[in-house]
Parts: C-alpha cells; structure tokens; sequence
C-alpha cells in the first residue's frame, strides 16, 4: 500500500484545531495522538472531543497504524485537566443526556481496535482519568496528578469513572477516590493500579516507545483479536468469556499471520506481518 493510501489519518487531523497526530515518534507503526489546548490545560470541550473521535475514526482505516500513543501537550503540563466545566455549567440535563449518549470518546477510544497508550503526562483528572482508563495501557509520570474530582463540582464521573475506575483499582480504592475527590500522584496511581507504571520524567518517553515499539512488532490481527478477548474479560461471565476467548484463538489458524509467525520462529528470522 503506498503512503498516499495511508494519509486518512492525516487528513482527520488537518483542521483539527487542538487534536495532532505524529507518525513514528515512538517507533515504526506508532501514531501519536496530542490533545493540544494549552490555555485550558487540555480540557475536553465538544470540539476536542469531536476531533480526536474523528481522528480515531480514521486509524481504523489506517493499516499503518498498529499503535496509538494519546497524550496531553507538554506545553499544558497535562494530559486533560478535565471536562470544560464552563461548557457543563451552562447545560440542562435534557442537553447534557443528549451530549452522553454512546459512544462518546471514552468509548470510541476502549472500542479501537489497535491498542491505546496513554501517556499521562501530567494532570488527568475528571474526564482526563476517565480518557486515560479508556485507554489499554497508563503510563505515567511519577509527578502526575490522577483522580475523580467532579464530587467538589456536586456532580459525579460521567464519563465512565464509577465503573472502569472500579475495574482497575477495586472497590475500596474507587470508593475512596470518587467520595473524596482526592488526587494521586503518579507514582501512588501505579500503587494501586490506575496507571501500569510510573516513570520520572526524563524516563518517561524512551519506556513509551519501548512498549509501544514491542506492540507494534506484533501482528496487527493477533493485537486486534488479543484485545477483543482482554476486553470479554470485564464485560462476559467466566464461561462466555472462555468460549469467546477460543473462537477468537481458533479463528487466528486460518490466517496468513498464523503461518508466518510460526514459521518465522522455526526457521529463526524476523516475521513479515501482513495483518490477514
């Protein structure tokens, strides 16, 4: 496929006024995706939410792309800050039940089929945490500030935070987090298992590319399969979740990707992935 074929990404971003995407500056294969509103700390408005779900759009139709990175501009020393709280003060609820109806970005993000790093590179608090445990895999800076505030603003998490937060840290943790709207630094995240791992700064971006570069060696159809049988695991009972499990696993020796990677490693080379 040449690389004309291969620019929808690109093309999703091009008017895109706080949303950037960078090929390769993780490894081969890799897109990076900015959020990038500096002057509200990368808060998620209607428009921020309209352009990264456009450009997600677009990396399902992009071969090329076999990982995402999403991060926050370093320039606003966050990942998101948040939702734009001006932009939910002047909402009534019939609006605002319009604006939350599925899929919303949180659930454009869990649903890609390539997976998603966050690199919380700063605050994600508030519709940033709930972005950040959309996504696969959280790494972030030890530094960061993570949590659920929205009980300060008299309100809860809508975006997912009461349930993906439970999943991840468990019920007492969630509990504590969300009642008390108290934040956590990266490193406490990584503690009790909201982010993977906590890095310092200055180590942050090379452990990116090392997990995000190891991910995208993979057979793009092996990742995809992989991740719709991770994600059955939070969403079936045990049995379902088994028999989804095998059918995914079973459905995989048909396949080009199947062959190649076995006998790549029998004869001791690299494997050439075609993603079929």
């Amino acid at each position: 496929m040449s690389d004309d074929d291969n620019r929808d990404v690109e093309a999703a971003a091009a008017d895109a006024e706080f949303v950037r995407v960078e090929r390769g500056g993780y490894g081969d294969h890799v897109l990076t995706v900015t959020i990038d509103r500096p002057d509200a700390r990368n808060a998620l408005n209607a428009r921020v939410r309209t352009e990264l779900a456009r450009v997600f759009a677009a990396v399902e139709d992009d071969d090329e792309v076999r990982v995402v990175v999403l991060t926050g501009s370093d320039e606003a020393k966050a990942f998101v800050a948040g939702a734009d709280v001006r932009e939910l003060r002047k909402r009534t609820a019939v609006e605002q039940h319009e604006a939350s109806e599925r899929p919303r970005i949180y659930e454009t993000v869990a649903d890609c089929s390539k997976p998603v790093i966050a690199r919380v590179n700063g605050h994600a608090l508030g519709g940033g945490c709930e972005l950040a445990q959309a996504c696969d895999v959280r790494l972030a800076r030890d530094d960061a500030k993570l949590g659920q505030p929205e009980i300060n603003l008299g309100i809860i998490p809508g975006g997912g935070g009461t349930q993906r937060l439970t999943r991840l840290v468990g019920t007492g943790q969630a509990r504590k987090l969300v009642l008390s709207g108290e934040l956590v630094s990266g490193a406490e995240a990584a503690e009790i298992g909201l982010v993977e791992e906590a890095h310092p700064a200055d180590e942050l971006d090379e452990r990116v590319a090392d997990l995000a570069g190891k991910m995208a060696s993979k057979s793009p159809l092996a990742l995809a399969r992989a991740k719709q049988a991770l994600q059955a695991a939070t969403r079936m009972e045990l049995d379902a979740g088994l028999d989804y499990e095998s059918e995914l696993f079973v459905g995989l020796f048909d396949s080009h990707d199947k062959n190649e990677g076995i006998d790549a490693f029998l004869e001791g080379r690299d494997p050439q992935w075609r993603g079929e």
